[in-house]
C-alpha cells in the first residue's frame, strides 16, 4: 500500500500525541525510542516514506529553551540558590523534557505529512 490512500481519517493530533499510525491510529508508530516502523502492524501502511527531518527537534529546542530559561530566571529571582543547584537541576530537566517531547512532536509531524500528502520537493520537467 502506498503512503497516502483514502481511508477513514484519524486526527493527526490524536495520532501524533498517542504516537500511533497516521492512517488507522492503532499500531505504535515507533520501533524503539525514535525509529519509525517500516510498516503499520494493523493497516499495513508503508511508513518508509515517513521522514520528519529536523523539524521536531528545532521546535523542541526553541520551546524547551524558552521554558527552561524562564524557569531558571524565576528560580534565581525567587530563591537565589547556589550555582551548583542550577548546574545539577537544568541539565536533567532539559534531557527529560527533550526526550518526553520529541516522540510526540515527531509523530505529530509525520501524521500531518500523511494527512496533507506531503512529499519531498524535487525538480522535474513538465514539458
Amino acid at each position: 500500500m502506498s503512503w497516502h490512500e483514502s481511508q477513514p481519517r484519524v486526527s493527526p493530533v490524536t495520532a501524533g500525541l498517542r504516537c500511533r499510525c497516521p492512517r488507522c491510529g492503532e499500531s505504535p508508530l515507533f520501533d524503539g525510542l525514535l525509529q519509525v516502523r517500516r510498516r503499520c502492524g494493523v493497516c499495513g501502511l508503508d511508513l518508509r516514506a515517513a521522514d520528519s527531518g529536523d523539524g521536531p527537534a528545532v521546535f523542541i529546542i526553541l520551546i524547551l529553551g524558552a521554558v527552561v530559561t524562564l524557569a531558571a530566571i524565576l528560580l534565581e529571582s525567587a530563591v537565589g540558590p547556589p550555582l551548583w543547584v542550577h548546574a545539577a537541576l537544568w541539565p536533567v530537566v532539559i534531557v527529560a523534557g527533550a526526550i518526553g517531547m520529541l516522540r510526540p512532536a515527531k509523530a505529530l509531524l509525520i501524521a500531518l505529512q500523511y494527512r496533507y500528502n506531503a512529499r519531498e520537493a524535487g525538480l522535474h520537467d513538465d514539458g
